[in-house]
């Protein structure tokens, strides 16, 4: 990318960051407030609903790495501006839908606008823009992105109660194509050719990735996606099984969003200039903390447990885009994050069901389950070893 160009980072980040919450708001966050009415409205099991919801999630995993692929070679424009023209389809589809055949078209769609435009196809996009310096500006991203649950719940629940879910799901839609896809269409650059230069000969050392490095990045990810998941749907319900009461739960609950975008204010002031992989291990432990004096302290623990798993949370999220950058480099990225991906969404889709199948038989005991988890992933990162330095030299030496 031409060094002029890197004026326009800010904007590329504001613009990216807004249609990322867009995105989230109206596709990932949307089950959770209007999942419960649309399974009443059209008669079916609340199970059923949340079931296509996790198909769609597969969906998006099975379509990771082909995304990724076609903005390493194209770059992310014109994907994430399609993503939205996707997600429109999908809200579209959900808001005419009349049973379960309806219901499952309408994930099938969304699947697909959740593979093309979430995080993942995000960081690929300001990888291929900005290469080994894409740090800053996916940081920048997830900062705005981190406040999607806190505008799309309130959001989708206002429109629900004022207008229906079919309302509702109509106006996602609108927002995804009045302003989303413009905003990436308009403001994302071109990608610079991949192959446009000459390669620069170099004289030196290069650093080898860790040996195993891919699946253990790969347990990293799907353990702490699970964990991600299980929280996501079940948090409410796991401090209720603690004592505390609904309105408790779900204030407790609303400090997770804050947490996170607190977290990741601190990973850009104050851990960028160390590895990821360092981010990676301290956002691995904090749950385990909270849980911790969750366990000592009890129902007065609710909220500082809250505030440690949405802080480890939010400097994951963070982890997911800069680690395997800084472990690879940027050549590529795409289709290697596709890959790390399957196994994580596919944590991701089986956490709530499987977590809350816990929660009904031992409580809130449960939350060791999770603890465990996030311990595991940040054990997983020890066997990440330097490998020897190879010698880079210059053509014809």
């Amino acid at each position: 990318m031409p060094a002029s160009d890197h004026r326009r980072t800010p904007l590329v980040i504001a613009a990216l960051g807004t249609t990322q919450t867009l995105a989230w708001a109206s596709s990932y966050y949307l089950p959770a407030v209007l999942g419960a009415p649309i399974a009443a409205s059209l008669g079916v099991s609340a199970s059923v609903f949340f079931g296509l919801f996790s198909g769609a999630l597969l969906l998006a995993a099975a379509l990771g790495p082909w995304i990724g692929r076609l903005i390493d070679e194209h770059g992310g424009r014109a994907i994430m501006a399609a993503s939205n023209v996707v997600l429109a389809a999908g809200l579209a589809l959900l808001a005419m839908a009349q049973g379960v055949i309806g219901l499952a078209a309408a994930w099938m769609v969304l699947g697909i606008g959740i593979a093309m435009g979430l995080y993942d196809p995000a960081f690929a996009t300001l990888t291929r823009l900005y290469g080994v310096g894409a740090r800053s500006a996916i940081t920048g991203i997830t900062l705005i992105g981190g406040f999607a649950s806190t505008i799309g719940w309130p959001a989708s629940a206002w429109f629900e109660h004022s207008l229906g879910w079919r309302a509702a799901c109509l106006i996602w839609a609108g927002l995804n194509l009045a302003i989303a896809a413009p905003l990436n269409w308009l403001v994302l650059p071109t990608a610079p050719p991949l192959h446009g230069a000459a390669p620069q000969p170099r004289i030196g050392t290069e650093a080898e990735p860790p040996r195993g490095a891919m699946p253990i990045l790969a347990i990293y990810f799907a353990a702490t996606a699970f964990v991600t998941g299980a929280m996501a749907s079940q948090l409410p319900r796991l401090l209720e099984a603690g004592g505390a009461s609904a309105s408790a739960a779900i204030a407790a609950g609303a400090l997770v969003g804050p947490a996170q975008v607190a977290a990741r204010i601190v990973e850009f002031t104050f851990l960028r200039g160390l590895h990821p992989v360092w981010s990676a291990r301290v956002a691995a432990v904090m749950h385990p903390i909270g849980a911790v004096l969750l366990g000592l302290f009890g129902p007065a623990g609710f909220a500082v447990f809250a505030i440690f798993h949405g802080a480890g949370n939010g400097m994951i999220t963070i982890a997911k885009g800069t680690l395997p950058l800084a472990i690879f480099g940027p050549a590529g990225y795409g289709r290697r994050n596709g890959l790390l991906s399957i196994p994580a969404r596919i944590a991701l889709s089986a956490a709530p069901f499987l977590f809350g199948l816990l929660l009904d038989r031992i409580g809130i005991a449960a939350v060791i389950l999770s603890a465990v988890l996030s311990l595991a992933a940040c054990a997983s990162l020890l066997f990440l070893r330097r490998r020897p330095a190879r010698i880079v030299a210059a053509a014809g030496e």
